[in-house]
């Protein structure tokens, strides 16, 4: 098969060329004789037509004579004149169209002498009947010098016609022939394309073969790679949410080891300094000063672990529920970073993991809020629907590029995974200079 194609290939691309340019030659050339023969026929129309309006003013020009001669009336004088001025006229633009045809040139120079005679003899009994002389004027109109000048006229006109027929004939029969030339031309050319289109296709139909088992080659390591693909997003979905879950049970079990633990020896702190505070009686300011920082300082170290026991696992879930800890997350971002929060939450019904989501994103929404956003209004809202729910937080800050998002930037991205692991759909819209809207929608489990 390879065998034949290369030989194939070197034949049709040749033949190919070949015909192409052999028909580009044969049209231009059929075009080069038409537009001469196309040309001759408009040149030798035009020289019959300027004979044929010779012709006519001769006989006009006569009859405008004849006229004023047997009547006397000036009104024929009129058309007498007009006819002889365009005979004029007419005889300069026959001088321009046989001036380069020299066989033609005598024969025009003939008609020109006659016409001027036949002029002058005009002429001459017109001058005459005005002048009054009517025996000269009658005697010219009787002879025969007029009829035999006007015959002579005729006779050159029919010859310049007909001389002018037979270059219409021979354009007329050039024209046959390009025809013809290039009827047989393109017919040979097409043969010889056909042949070479023919040649073509063989090639092209093995190149396609060769073609089509590359690419399902390629198709098959595509599909290869893509469940390949697929199988490891699947998987590396499979550790995020696994990850996920053992860092919020790590939090969880953290949050209750602090709250325990932590908080007990505190709480057993604070109360051993009120003891000792209690017993010590009158002591001077310095040491109820100390006392009391201690007592501050134990205060601070109890608010500090309850803070970070509800950003470790939110207590308020479980106890107060999802609206509700969203009003005291609110509240208390809005107490540490100045800004106005409006919420406008519904009562939902979640299962405690879905819960948990909704409060997570609303949490890092916050905090993505207080680095970067620079607002000063933000608004949560949480709302129930017939078998779904959407939670919204929008800000009024200074916005980002959607497009632009950093790689990096993993707080975004770790929202959106947590939502779709519980079956929703997270959307982010904002422009730089129109704030940000985060909402998300999650269906109904319990």
């Amino acid at each position: 098969m390879r065998w034949f194609a290369i030989p194939k290939m070197a034949i049709s691309l040749p033949l190919a060329v070949l015909a192409a340019i052999i028909l580009i030659s044969i049209n231009e050339a059929g075009f080069r004789l038409s537009s001469q023969a196309t040309a001759n026929i408009k040149e030798a129309q035009a020289t019959r037509a300027a004979v044929n309006r010779l012709l006519q003013h001769m006989l006009d020009a006569e009859t405008g004579q004849r006229g004023y001669l047997l009547t006397g009336d000036p009104q024929y004088l009129t058309p007498y004149d007009v006819a002889t001025s365009d005979i004029n006229q007419t005889l300069d633009t026959l001088r321009r169209h046989y001036a380069p045809h020299t066989d033609e040139l005598a024969e025009f120079g003939a008609l020109s002498r006659n016409v001027s005679r036949k002029l002058a003899e005009m002429d001459l009994s017109v001058r005459m009947r005005k002048q009054g002389n009517e025996e000269a004027w009658k005697f010219v109109l009787t002879t025969d010098v007029g009829l035999e000048q006007m015959i002579a006229v005729r006779s050159q006109i029919d010859k310049l016609v007909q001389a002018s027929n037979n270059k219409m004939g021979v354009a007329q029969a050039q024209i046959d022939r390009s025809l013809q030339m290039g009827r047989f031309g393109i017919a040979g050319v097409t043969l010889a394309g056909l042949l070479a289109f023919y040649m073509y296709l063989r090639q092209t139909r093995a190149l396609l073969e060769a073609g089509r088992r590359e690419q399902d080659a390629l198709q098959r390591e595509r599909d290869r790679l893509d469940k390949e693909v697929r199988d490891r997003t699947a998987t590396l979905a499979e550790l995020a949410t696994h990850l996920q879950d053992v860092r919020e049970d790590e939090r969880g079990h953290l949050a209750r080891e602090l709250h325990d633990e932590l908080g007990a020896l505190l709480t057993a702190a604070k109360l051993d300094v009120a003891r000792i505070k209690s017993r010590l009686g009158e002591i001077s300011p310095e040491a109820n000063e100390r006392i009391q920082h201690l007592i501050e300082t134990l205060n601070s170290g109890i608010a500090l672990k309850r803070r970070i026991v509800e950003d470790l696992r939110p207590s308020s879930l479980s106890n107060l529920g999802l609206v509700a800890s969203l009003e005291i997350l609110a509240r208390e971002f809005e107490d540490r970073s100045g800004l106005s929060i409006t919420t406008d939450l519904e009562m939902v019904e979640l299962d405690d993991s879905a819960q948990l989501t909704v409060y997570r994103l609303v949490q890092e929404s916050l905090t993505n809020m207080g680095k970067y956003a620079e607002a000063r209004q933000a608004d949560i809202s949480l709302h129930d629907f017939e078998g779904y729910i959407s939670v919204t937080v929008k800000d009024d800050g200074g916005g980002f590029d959607t497009t632009q998002l950093k790689a990096s930037g993993h707080g975004l991205a770790g929202m959106k995974h947590r939502v779709e692991a519980a079956g929703g759909r997270l959307s982010i819209s904002s422009e730089p200079g129109q704030g940000t809207t985060i909402s998300a929608v999650l269906p109904k489990t319990l």
